[in-house]
């Protein structure tokens, strides 16, 4: 299907990494915002992990990818979710997610990078690098961020900054770039604010 004059087209090898910085901004807001006495709280009858070992377990998944798919990055120090301070793991989750977006470049400018394949567990085949690899570890991020919030909500400590996880365009720039639908484009007929009915 031949794309409409005037869309700009897609620079996949930039745009990913890009995206990915955006997800982990959306971290960093969500540690940011975070009351200090939700980390390493527990719901009444809650066996799950504490909001310290959510974010310890992300980031130490990441390593694991790292390792397992491009041992020539250096890895960062892996979490204790016991230990692990707030601080501590805006800082690292940080440097993982530094790491993961040179492994997406490298991954993506295949055949010539030195990521060749993707391998997200021990026991897991080989994935060929490239768009599942890139959703895989998105969607990875937004279910465990996913779950942060939510428990933080249930401890009483709901996230103020909330809705700052869905402003891309501020996002993006926080991150020192701008998204294709920020630039200057007409927005398509009919997709403002419904007007009301009522009169």
């Amino acid at each position: 299907m031949p794309r409409p004059s005037g869309v700009p087209a897609f620079d996949f090898p930039q745009e990913i990494p890009q995206v990915y910085a955006l997800n982990e901004r959306m971290n960093q807001i969500l540690l940011e915002h975070l009351d200090p006495r939700a980390w390493r709280a527990k719901s009444a009858g809650h066996k799950g992990r504490t909001i310290a070992a959510i974010f310890a377990h992300v980031h130490n998944v990441r390593c694991k990818w790292l390792r397992l798919t491009a041992p020539h990055l250096k890895l960062p120090a892996r979490l204790d979710h016991n230990r692990c301070t707030l601080k501590q793991t805006r800082t690292t989750l940080a440097e993982s997610a530094e790491c993961c977006s040179q492994m997406l470049v490298e991954a993506l400018s295949a055949p010539t990078g030195r990521v060749q394949s993707f391998v997200r567990d021990g026991w897991a085949r080989p994935w060929p690098p490239g768009i599942a690899m890139f959703a895989y570890m998105i969607t990875h991020d937004a279910h465990h961020r996913g779950q942060a919030c939510m428990l933080a909500h249930q401890l009483g400590y709901p996230l103020k900054a909330g809705y700052r996880l869905w402003v891309w365009e501020k996002l993006a720039k926080e991150c020192g770039f701008e998204l294709l639908a920020s630039r200057k484009t007409k927005r398509p007929a009919d997709t403002g604010r419904p007007k009301s009915r009522l009169k």
